[in-house]
């Protein structure tokens, strides 16, 4: 049934955070399918990768916390879209001063049913707008903001970006990486919409999809 699936692939979505966010890390692989490609604020490319690095990253004492709400899921036989509402919350030192930071996003997953198990093939975070606040009141933090350049990074992810240069990542991948893989899931879904299965296939024999795509 069309709700069942629906419920399937939004609770797989859900507990995607809660494995992430408690370091389960068996359970969080299992939520996509092996092949999987992920792209998010520090990470663009393979998500077994990604999970090994969050891995090392819970092992060093960084935590993040993720509020997934609902989704909304549009079906094609045994393909999904989703689009999910997200905020992440970070607590960090940022230049010795301690900063909480929250980012509002969205996530778009295309997912898959295989032997009767639904799972994530890609996702894109797409986002939005965010805020970096000080844990205490501190002039420390008002220097470290007038020090920063911050106007060198757009301004849906500012801080974002401010935190990651801070725990040494690179953010400039970010917008490309997520640009690039949520701009051809869209395609995707709304070749899906328009044309159905069969004409799907008829564009990606035409060269008007793109060439890693599976369905």
């Amino acid at each position: 049934m069309d709700a069942n699936d629906k419920y399937a692939c939004a609770e797989l979505i859900q507990a995607w955070g809660l494995y992430r966010d408690q370091g389960k890390w068996p359970q969080l692989l299992a939520t996509f399918v092996p092949e999987g490609e992920i792209a998010v604020s520090w990470f663009s490319g393979s998500f077994r990768e990604f999970v090994d690095r969050c891995r090392r990253s819970f092992e060093a004492g960084q935590r993040s916390k993720h509020q997934i709400f609902p989704s909304i899921v549009r079906l094609a036989g045994d393909r999904a879209l989703a689009e999910t509402n997200i905020v992440i919350l970070v607590r960090q030192k940022i230049t010795g001063v301690l900063a909480d930071m929250t980012s509002c996003a969205r996530f778009l997953d295309r997912l898959e049913r295989r032997e009767g198990r639904w799972a994530i093939v890609e996702r894109a975070a797409i986002y939005e707008r965010d805020r970096l606040d000080a844990v205490e009141p501190s002039e420390a933090f008002d220097k470290l903001f007038a020090a920063s350049e911050l106007s060198t990074y757009p301004e849906a992810y500012r801080y974002m970006a401010a935190r990651l240069n801070a725990a040494g990542r690179q953010p400039q991948a970010l917008a490309e990486g997520a640009a690039v893989l949520s701009a051809r899931l869209l395609r995707r879904g709304r070749a899906r919409d328009r044309h159905g299965r069969a004409g799907a296939r008829a564009l990606r024999r035409a060269g008007l999809r793109a060439p890693r795509d599976r369905a």
